[in-house]
């Protein structure tokens, strides 16, 4: 029986093409530990959450927004711990709902301060 000297038809390995054929081939890079859209989501959720608990401690616009500053910062820690540490979908989902949440308060406090020419948080 012949022995066949290429790969399989359909491998997953590609063939090189023979315009360069004494390089190396390319190098495939992967992820060892890819994000899936669970934790991601997971993430998203805990950070509602967060804000609205924080959020519904101020009784007006300049403590709601310190709040979420608060919020914000604390929630931006525990994403850099959990990138280090933990889950980097949950990470990815604390720091992106966190983003969000602390530009909403900021838009509420520029619209304030555009409506009344008074800087609302102090």
């Amino acid at each position: 029986m012949a022995e066949r000297q290429g790969s399989w038809p359909g491998s997953a390995v590609p063939q090189p093409s023979g315009l360069f054929p004494g390089l190396p081939r390319r190098p495939v890079y992967r992820e060892p530990h890819p994000v899936a859209a669970a934790p991601v989501l997971a993430g998203i959720g805990a950070t509602v959450l967060w804000f609205v608990l924080f959020g519904s401690v101020g009784r007006d616009l300049a403590s709601y927004a310190w709040w979420t500053v608060l919020a914000a910062l604390s929630a931006w820690a525990v994403s850099a711990a959990l990138a280090v540490l933990g889950d980097r979908g949950v990470a990815v989902g604390v720091a992106v709902t966190s983003g969000f949440g602390l530009s909403i308060a900021s838009t509420f406090v520029a619209v304030r301060w555009i409506a009344t020419s008074d800087w609302p948080m102090w």
